[in-house]
């Protein structure tokens, strides 16, 4: 799925990834592998105690898969900057959309091209659930 830098364009989208609704499994295999085990992930009676209606997604699960799909679109070892901002919680059942564009383009002494990716993890609902910024270098 890779492409070289002379296929990209400022304002070309990165393919769309729809996802599997997502599972309290899911949550609990990202915890163990992050080592972080809060209970509001995981633990109904906790997260309800804390005032959600039940548990919710760990954010950056739905980080780490929207690196996954921009490493899979322009190559893993191009990225050189990724940022997120969580806007909203994600909940077991939830089918989430990964989309995003190229919003600029440079030749950069001594970097090579960069580009600027901008994307959004997206709720059935059409709801942002996080966005992100990240910078590319394209060979």
């Amino acid at each position: 799925m890779t492409g070289g830098w002379e296929e990209l364009s400022v304002g070309q989208a990165m393919p769309v990834f729809v996802d599997a609704p997502l599972t309290r499994t899911d949550f609990v295999r990202y915890q163990g592998a992050s080592g972080d085990m809060n209970p509001i992930h995981h633990d109904d009676e906790f997260a309800r105690a804390a005032g959600f209606p039940t548990v919710l997604s760990v954010g950056m699960l739905s980080a780490g898969i929207a690196a996954s799909r921009l490493a899979d679109w322009l190559g893993p070892g191009s990225i050189r900057r990724f940022r997120v901002r969580f806007r909203e919680q994600a909940w077991p059942g939830d089918i989430l959309t990964y989309t995003g564009r190229v919003v600029a383009e440079r030749e950069v002494k001594g970097k090579g091209r960069l580009v600027e990716v901008e994307f959004a993890v997206a709720r059935v609902s059409g709801r942002v659930h996080i966005e992100g910024w990240a910078t590319l270098e394209i060979t």
